[in-house]
């Protein structure tokens, strides 16, 4: 049986798959973190406030993109473990096609349903022109960006952990690039920002395909492949759709921040908007070190090594709550002068601060709930994956939102993401004693 992983050494085969996708996170994190600062230098609260409002269409492309690109790596990984090459090849196959279509109709719908889904997202008058341009961009090019998120995931599938990191730096610095060039340079506002998006993304598309052909051994973009039988694809879509509810429930949490902020400015919008991104320091670093596990958690799961799985989740479980809690020591500490890196309003950075100490302030109950969520998405576990990845930013969340909101007005909003981490910590444990990963 030819092996993909050195399960002799498992901490160091862990560290070697996941410290790359941390890597390729914390670049992506500092495009991200480029798109915000390059615009907030031109310190039009509205211009800030419009860009932020469409964080959730990037999101919604990315949750359709990973409902192949991680239902596919499970699949694949577990397949892996059972050395069935013929079937990774036609699971890889079938996600790269299937996406691009899916991406083709996204980008067909979300340009018809233009007007509605801005005012759904929270644009007014002010901010209406900006998020208009950003929108358009990134709807037209949606099967660019639902495709980029294929590769990345599955060529980690078979040890490919560090050209996987490649190819999202190689999107991230051409996006850096571009950013001032664009936004500034050219004087293209928000929609150099999207430009310089999509073209990033383009790259790293472009270097996956390269990579498929040159040192891939099991995956494929045949399209004569391109097949999978019909429970194959309940596999892949149990696992890919729970995985993509998680992108979907972050854009309804930000849409329905955004629909209660509303009342009181634009200002506070603006402010949540800068605050979510700086946030995602502690959030991808742990969502790294979680997804970074996925190829050997399937690989050991398929392969029936459970001992050795039981042993690495027990580690994973206490290096993430360890790293979580210097994560948060961190962002509490440095909010103000995190928040003064993008904008010099003494209001905006007090307001700001203020919500990304909320915000970082139960990372540890976060990483717990990535975790395990990743675990039982390796392991096929379908129920239980698809319960977590709808309650810390989904059903728990709003509850908890409508709750505190009633009881604190603005303060509710801004307490009622640690709030509802908590509670679906204590679900996420609960879970795993329920359906225990760890059997067939």
């Amino acid at each position: 049986m030819e092996s993909f992983f050195d399960t002799k050494h498992l901490y160091r085969s862990y560290f070697k798959m996941a410290l790359p996708v941390v890597l390729g996170l914390a670049v992506t994190l500092v495009y991200n973190l480029a798109d915000t600062f390059f615009i907030a230098q031109t310190n039009d609260t509205n211009l800030i406030a419009g860009v932020s409002l469409c964080a959730p269409v990037f999101t919604t492309l990315m949750a359709f993109g990973n409902i192949y690109g991680q239902g596919g790596s499970s699949l694949i990984s577990r397949m892996l473990g059972q050395n069935n090459l013929e079937g990774t090849a036609r699971i890889s196959s079938f996600s790269f096609y299937i996406a691009i279509a899916t991406g083709a109709v996204l980008a067909v719908v979300m340009t018809l349903f233009r007007a509605p889904l801005l005012t759904l997202l929270g644009a007014n008058a002010e901010t209406l022109g900006y998020a208009q341009s950003y929108y358009t961009v990134l709807t037209l090019c949606a099967p660019i960006i639902v495709l980029s998120f294929i590769h990345s995931n599955l060529v980690r599938c078979e040890g490919l952990a560090n050209e996987s990191m490649v190819g999202t730096i190689l999107g991230a610095v051409v996006n850096i690039i571009l950013d001032p060039i664009l936004i500034s340079g050219l004087g293209m506002g928000a929609l150099g920002a999207a430009v310089a998006t999509v073209i990033g993304y383009l790259c790293s598309v472009v270097y996956f395909l390269w990579v498929l052909r040159k040192k891939s051994r099991c995956l494929s973009v045949r399209l004569s492949q391109c097949r999978v039988s019909a429970n194959e694809l309940r596999q892949i879509l149990g696992v890919g759709v729970t995985a993509a509810l998680s992108n979907l429930m972050q854009s309804l949490t930000v849409i329905v921040i955004n629909q209660f902020l509303l009342t009181y400015g634009n200002d506070k919008i603006a402010a949540m908007g800068i605050v979510l991104k700086v946030n995602m320091i502690a959030q991808l670093i742990l969502t790294g070190f979680a997804f970074g596990g996925v190829p050997m958690y399937g690989y050991l799961y398929g392969a029936k090594q459970q001992d050795t799985l039981k042993k690495l989740l027990r580690f994973c479980l206490l290096f993430l709550c360890g790293l979580s809690l210097v994560l948060t020591a961190f962002l509490c500490l440095a909010a103000t002068p995190l928040m003064q890196l993008f904008v010099q309003d003494s209001a905006l950075v007090a307001t700001g601060a203020e919500m990304l100490r909320w915000q970082a302030a139960t990372a540890v109950f976060a990483g717990i709930i990535l975790l395990l969520t990743v675990l039982f998405q390796a392991t096929g576990k379908i129920v239980p994956a698809f319960l977590l990845s709808i309650s810390r930013q989904g059903v728990v969340f709003i509850v908890v939102l409508v709750v505190c909101v009633r009881l604190f007005t603005y303060n509710g909003v801004i307490i009622a993401q640690a709030v509802a981490d908590v509670l679906s910590a204590f679900l996420a444990l609960g879970l795993l004693f329920g359906y225990n990963p760890l059997k067939q």
